[in-house]
């Protein structure tokens, strides 16, 4: 029914940028934010970025300043733009699309996951 899928993960040498995408299907509701969170070996799962709808953004302070995010609501996609990568980037992340189905009730949405590995 819905289907959230990634793409540009990869491997970069620190310093360098990657992006990465998230393109959601299948979604009735008018998303309210769209956000990317990142999970590092033996480490909880963490927030990195979110957009909300009327384009209004927040980041995390270890990427505020290097990462931009970016999202089309009318697409249903969302990207994160990830200049001078550090090693300590190194994670899987993961896009969510949260949904407002009521006043009071939401829903998330979680993609599958990306590897993006940052060397030194």
């Amino acid at each position: 029914q819905v289907q959230l899928v990634e793409s540009g993960g990869g491997s970069v040498q620190a310093g360098g940028s990657l992006t990465i995408s998230c393109a959601a299907s299948g979604i009735t509701e008018i998303v309210n934010f769209m956000a990317w969170y990142r999970q590092a070996p033996g480490k909880q799962r963490e927030f990195v970025s979110i957009i909300a709808s009327n384009g209004g953004t927040h980041y995390d302070d270890s990427v505020r300043g290097r990462f931009t995010i970016s999202g089309d609501n009318a697409k249903n996609t969302v990207s994160l733009q990830m200049n001078s990568l550090k090693p300590e980037d190194t994670a899987v992340y993961y896009c969510k699309f949260t949904v407002r189905e009521e006043l009071a009730r939401s829903t998330d949405y979680w993609g599958q996951g990306t590897q993006v590995t940052v060397s030194s």
